[in-house]
């Protein structure tokens, strides 16, 4: 029997727990008509609900090779407290993105205003957790609030995280109020830097990857979610070109698999640009993990543990098996 191989640990960088019960239940239609049904889980969810279906969540990411999470959480802030127990009873590291909501979405996803939503950061901090801001998107908050949550994320050296350019209606509306597309916005609102990650940027243009490039941010793409929203294609020649650090998450939890989510992001690649290999294992291993955690402003996290005595790693030689592991398996492999 062979002794397990020890790689780090992956890390969800983009993770909304509570969608996990949607899987299933919500075909048909496009992204907004799922996003309806999205709304109405959000707000049967109780802070006993998300303590203990987070916690379930949170440890089929451990069992899943997942050691750290973000969760990018607008649930309101009682049910934030609940998710950090529940991390904490699953042994996940967590960073809880808190989001803010200055219009649109439910009552409860909204603060009164963008200090209020900075009280409630100060207030989570206090209690030891770790935090990164979140402003949801340039749909759910105006600029004065961007303005306001981008000086404090780079005052306090915090991580920011913001959904932007997964939809075209997204940017239409962006063009139609700003005259601009969303992450221009985000970088004319102060966002943009090294502690950036924008969420999916699936339809952003050449000048706003142009943009993330000068300012050194990330992109996390959600490769299963993108799909099974019908999203689009994640343009991962282009953010590679441009030296950008890529990172992932299970974003809707359709499906809970590190492997799954980087084997689709190669295979976009593959399919778009009609090459192979065009994303090296080791590269896609470092989105994984290294990237993740860089983007959660994680300076360490849990290691994780192959079995290769696995069927599906049956017979792989052992200069094969990390690619066998991204290109062949799942996640049942861990251990």
């Amino acid at each position: 029997m062979a002794a397990p191989l020890t790689l780090p640990g992956f890390v969800n960088a983009h993770s909304h727990a509570f969608q996990r019960r949607l899987r299933g239940r919500s075909e048909g239609g496009d992204f907004w008509a799922w996003r309806e049904e999205m709304l109405r889980e959000a707000e049967r969810q109780t802070p006993d609900s998300v303590r203990t279906e987070y916690a379930a969540t949170y440890r089929e990411m451990r069992s899943a090779g997942y050691t750290a999470v973000g969760e990018f959480h607008y649930l309101g802030y009682e049910e934030a407290v609940a998710a950090v127990e529940a991390a904490a009873e699953a042994e996940i590291e967590l960073v809880l993105l808190l989001t803010a909501y200055g219009r649109g979405g439910l009552p409860r996803f909204r603060q009164d205003s963008a200090a209020a939503y900075l009280a409630q950061v100060e207030s989570l901090r206090a209690r030891g957790v770790r935090v990164g801001l979140a402003p949801h998107s340039v749909r759910a908050c105006p600029l004065d609030w961007l303005e306001e949550i981008g000086r404090y994320a780079s005052a306090e050296g915090l991580p920011l995280h913001v959904h932007a350019d997964e939809q075209p209606r997204e940017i239409e509306e962006c063009l139609a109020e700003h005259g601009v597309r969303p992450i221009e916005l985000l970088d004319r609102a102060g966002c943009l830097g090294t502690r950036t990650t924008i969420v999916h940027a699936t339809h952003a243009s050449d000048a706003e990857l142009d943009l993330l490039g000068e300012a050194g941010a990330r992109v996390c793409v959600c490769p299963t979610t993108e799909a099974n929203l019908g999203d689009g294609f994640a343009p991962v020649e282009a953010l590679r070109h441009r030296g950008l650090g890529l990172c992932i998450g299970s974003d809707s939890n359709v499906r809970i698999d590190p492997l799954e989510e980087l084997r689709e992001l190669e295979g976009v690649a593959r399919r778009v640009s009609g090459r192979r290999n065009v994303v090296p294992v080791d590269a896609l291993l470092g989105i994984g993990a290294a990237e993740g955690a860089a983007s959660l402003g994680l300076d360490s996290w849990p290691d994780t543990a192959v079995d290769l005595d696995h069927p599906s790693l049956r017979g792989v030689e052992p200069r094969d098996v990390l690619s066998a592991l991204v290109l062949g398996c799942a996640a049942d492999v861990f251990v």
